[in-house]
């Protein structure tokens, strides 16, 4: 992500290791200068661990039964807002 310079980076988390993935993804990240690379989950995730998740970094979430195109629209919503709160900065 880093090397490619990426926007996002999504991940799915099937194994119930999403609380302690999604954190050290996003420490990873901001240890190589690059907190500015928006994370998103995906996966077999219990409702009741989201509020961790978004508490952790995550920027989106989605769940079993995720319709595709929703999805990416949710994912060019955020990005659109990130972009424009980095350009409101400068």
């Amino acid at each position: 992500a880093v090397d490619n310079d990426v926007h996002i980076v999504g991940f799915s988390s099937l194994a119930a290791g999403h609380k302690t993935l999604l954190p050290q993804l996003v420490e990873e990240l901001k240890k190589r200068g690059r907190g500015d690379i928006l994370v998103a989950i995906g996966g077999v995730i219990p409702a009741q661990d989201y509020e961790f998740l978004r508490e952790h970094g995550a920027v989106a979430i989605f769940g079993p039964g995720t319709v595709l195109p929703v999805a990416a629209k949710k994912l060019l919503e955020t990005l659109t807002s990130h972009v424009q709160e980095e350009e409101s900065d400068d």
